[in-house]
Protein backbone atom coordinates (compact mmCIF):
# COMPACT_ATOMS: atom_id res chain seq x y z
CA UNK A 1 0.00 0.00 0.00
CA UNK A 2 2.58 2.64 0.83
CA UNK A 3 4.12 1.83 -2.49
CA UNK A 4 1.36 2.62 -4.06
CA UNK A 5 0.63 6.05 -2.04
CA UNK A 6 4.19 6.47 -2.95
CA UNK A 7 3.67 6.02 -6.99
CA UNK A 8 0.90 7.80 -6.41
CA UNK A 9 2.47 10.92 -5.58
CA UNK A 10 5.24 10.20 -8.06
CA UNK A 11 3.47 10.38 -10.70
CA UNK A 12 1.54 14.06 -9.74
CA UNK A 13 4.32 15.48 -9.06
CA UNK A 14 6.03 14.44 -12.43
CA UNK A 15 2.21 15.49 -13.95
CA UNK A 16 3.08 18.94 -12.04
CA UNK A 17 6.53 19.68 -13.46
CA UNK A 18 5.23 18.64 -16.87
CA UNK A 19 2.32 20.46 -17.20
CA UNK A 20 2.75 23.46 -19.74
CA UNK A 21 2.44 27.06 -18.01
CA UNK A 22 -0.25 29.52 -19.89
CA UNK A 23 1.85 32.33 -20.66
CA UNK A 24 0.44 35.55 -18.91
CA UNK A 25 -2.18 37.43 -21.51
CA UNK A 26 -0.70 40.38 -24.13
CA UNK A 27 -2.02 43.20 -23.71
CA UNK A 28 -3.62 44.48 -27.19
CA UNK A 29 -2.87 47.70 -28.27
CA UNK A 30 -5.67 50.94 -28.55
CA UNK A 31 -7.42 50.68 -31.98
CA UNK A 32 -5.82 53.76 -34.29
CA UNK A 33 -7.64 57.07 -34.09
CA UNK A 34 -10.85 57.13 -36.27
CA UNK A 35 -9.97 58.83 -39.52
CA UNK A 36 -13.31 59.40 -40.68
CA UNK A 37 -13.44 62.66 -41.54
CA UNK A 38 -11.99 64.48 -38.30
CA UNK A 39 -9.47 66.77 -38.59
CA UNK A 40 -6.62 66.00 -36.63
CA UNK A 41 -5.51 67.58 -33.46
CA UNK A 42 -3.01 70.66 -33.70
CA UNK A 43 -0.04 70.37 -32.02
CA UNK A 44 0.25 71.92 -28.40
CA UNK A 45 1.30 75.46 -28.46
CA UNK A 46 5.10 76.28 -27.21
CA UNK A 47 5.36 77.89 -23.72
CA UNK A 48 5.10 81.33 -23.84
CA UNK A 49 8.37 82.96 -23.75
CA UNK A 50 9.83 84.19 -19.90
CA UNK A 51 11.83 87.56 -19.19
CA UNK A 52 15.46 86.55 -18.47
CA UNK A 53 17.18 88.90 -15.73
CA UNK A 54 20.46 90.57 -17.58
CA UNK A 55 23.67 89.12 -15.61
CA UNK A 56 25.52 91.20 -13.31
CA UNK A 57 28.55 91.88 -14.99
CA UNK A 58 31.45 90.40 -13.24
CA UNK A 59 35.29 91.64 -14.31
CA UNK A 60 37.06 89.21 -16.41
CA UNK A 61 40.05 87.87 -14.70
CA UNK A 62 42.19 89.64 -17.33
CA UNK A 63 41.06 92.34 -15.75
CA UNK A 64 42.40 91.81 -12.54
CA UNK A 65 46.13 92.44 -12.44
CA UNK A 66 47.06 90.75 -9.75
CA UNK A 67 44.86 87.42 -9.99
CA UNK A 68 47.13 87.46 -13.25
CA UNK A 69 50.45 87.38 -11.47
CA UNK A 70 52.74 84.61 -10.57
CA UNK A 71 53.38 83.04 -7.03
CA UNK A 72 56.68 84.51 -7.44
CA UNK A 73 55.59 87.87 -8.92
CA UNK A 74 53.29 88.14 -5.95
CA UNK A 75 55.49 87.29 -3.54
CA UNK A 76 58.03 89.39 -4.93
CA UNK A 77 55.64 92.42 -4.64
CA UNK A 78 53.34 90.91 -2.49
CA UNK A 79 49.88 93.00 -2.22
CA UNK A 80 49.94 91.34 1.85
CA UNK A 81 51.78 93.92 3.84
CA UNK A 82 53.65 92.54 7.02
CA UNK A 83 52.42 92.45 10.50
CA UNK A 84 55.26 94.45 13.39
CA UNK A 85 56.02 93.10 16.54
CA UNK A 86 57.18 95.14 19.75
CA UNK A 87 60.49 93.23 21.32
CA UNK A 88 60.23 89.80 22.81
CA UNK A 89 56.35 90.54 21.98
CA UNK A 90 53.54 88.33 20.12
CA UNK A 91 50.71 90.86 20.95
CA UNK A 92 49.61 93.03 17.70
CA UNK A 93 49.69 96.17 18.21
CA UNK A 94 47.15 98.76 16.90
CA UNK A 95 49.81 98.80 13.90
CA UNK A 96 50.00 95.37 13.32
CA UNK A 97 46.11 94.47 13.70
CA UNK A 98 45.27 97.19 10.65
CA UNK A 99 48.24 95.80 8.78
CA UNK A 100 46.20 91.95 9.26
CA UNK A 101 42.97 93.62 8.70
CA UNK A 102 44.29 95.16 5.51
CA UNK A 103 45.80 91.40 4.15
CA UNK A 104 42.53 89.95 5.11
CA UNK A 105 40.27 92.08 2.68
CA UNK A 106 42.90 91.02 0.09
CA UNK A 107 42.63 87.34 1.29
CA UNK A 108 38.80 87.55 0.87
CA UNK A 109 39.19 89.13 -2.46
CA UNK A 110 40.88 85.94 -3.38
CA UNK A 111 39.22 82.63 -1.51
CA UNK A 112 41.69 80.71 -3.56
CA UNK A 113 44.84 81.87 -2.32
CA UNK A 114 46.54 79.49 0.87
CA UNK A 115 49.06 81.69 3.05
CA UNK A 116 51.60 80.81 4.92
CA UNK A 117 52.29 83.10 7.95
CA UNK A 118 56.23 83.50 8.75
CA UNK A 119 57.15 84.14 12.35
CA UNK A 120 60.11 86.38 12.71
CA UNK A 121 62.28 87.74 15.24
CA UNK A 122 65.45 89.83 15.84
CA UNK A 123 69.23 88.68 16.46
CA UNK A 124 69.16 88.93 20.17
CA UNK A 125 68.01 85.89 21.63
CA UNK A 126 68.73 82.28 21.68
CA UNK A 127 67.97 80.77 18.54
CA UNK A 128 65.49 78.37 20.82
CA UNK A 129 63.84 81.54 22.26
CA UNK A 130 63.64 83.30 18.90
CA UNK A 131 61.64 79.83 17.49
CA UNK A 132 59.48 79.94 19.93
CA UNK A 133 58.73 83.88 19.93
CA UNK A 134 58.02 83.24 16.35
CA UNK A 135 56.03 81.00 16.27
CA UNK A 136 53.50 82.84 18.91
CA UNK A 137 54.10 85.61 16.39
CA UNK A 138 52.93 83.29 13.25
CA UNK A 139 49.97 81.96 15.37
CA UNK A 140 48.83 85.60 16.89
CA UNK A 141 48.66 86.85 12.97
CA UNK A 142 46.60 83.48 12.34
CA UNK A 143 44.14 84.18 15.29
CA UNK A 144 43.57 87.20 14.19
CA UNK A 145 42.76 86.53 10.58
CA UNK A 146 40.31 84.06 11.54
CA UNK A 147 38.69 86.04 14.04
CA UNK A 148 38.50 88.42 10.80
CA UNK A 149 36.63 85.85 8.86
CA UNK A 150 39.88 83.74 6.73
CA UNK A 151 39.47 80.11 6.75
CA UNK A 152 41.92 78.49 9.09
CA UNK A 153 42.21 75.84 6.69
CA UNK A 154 44.15 78.61 4.35
CA UNK A 155 46.30 79.47 6.94
CA UNK A 156 49.69 77.62 7.84
CA UNK A 157 52.64 78.94 10.49
CA UNK A 158 55.80 78.31 10.49
CA UNK A 159 58.74 79.81 12.61
CA UNK A 160 61.82 81.27 11.42
CA UNK A 161 63.43 82.58 14.35
CA UNK A 162 66.24 84.90 13.54
CA UNK A 163 67.65 82.85 10.68
CA UNK A 164 65.76 85.16 8.00
CA UNK A 165 66.60 88.60 8.61
CA UNK A 166 64.67 91.33 6.44
CA UNK A 167 67.66 93.98 7.48
CA UNK A 168 70.81 92.87 7.97
CA UNK A 169 71.77 95.28 10.39
CA UNK A 170 72.81 95.47 13.92
CA UNK A 171 70.96 98.44 15.43
CA UNK A 172 67.30 98.89 16.68
CA UNK A 173 66.18 100.20 13.00
CA UNK A 174 66.83 96.77 11.24
CA UNK A 175 65.80 94.65 14.56
CA UNK A 176 62.15 96.51 14.50
CA UNK A 177 62.15 95.46 10.82
CA UNK A 178 62.92 92.56 11.29
CA UNK A 179 60.63 91.53 14.22
CA UNK A 180 57.71 90.50 12.16
CA UNK A 181 54.95 88.25 10.75
CA UNK A 182 55.76 87.90 7.18
CA UNK A 183 52.89 86.55 4.47
CA UNK A 184 53.76 83.77 1.81
CA UNK A 185 50.99 83.06 -0.74
CA UNK A 186 51.99 79.78 -1.24
CA UNK A 187 48.97 79.11 -3.46
CA UNK A 188 46.08 80.29 -5.81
Amino acid sequence: MRWAISLFIMVVMFAGACAKKNPPPVRQPAPPPSTTGAAPAPPPAPPAPQRVEEPVPVPSIGEDAIANRTLEDLNKNSPLQPAYFGLDSAELDDVGRAAVSANAEVLKKYPMWMVTVEGHCDERGTAEYNLALGERRAVAVKTYLVALGISPDRLRTVSYGKEFPFDPGHNETAWSKNRRAHFVITSK
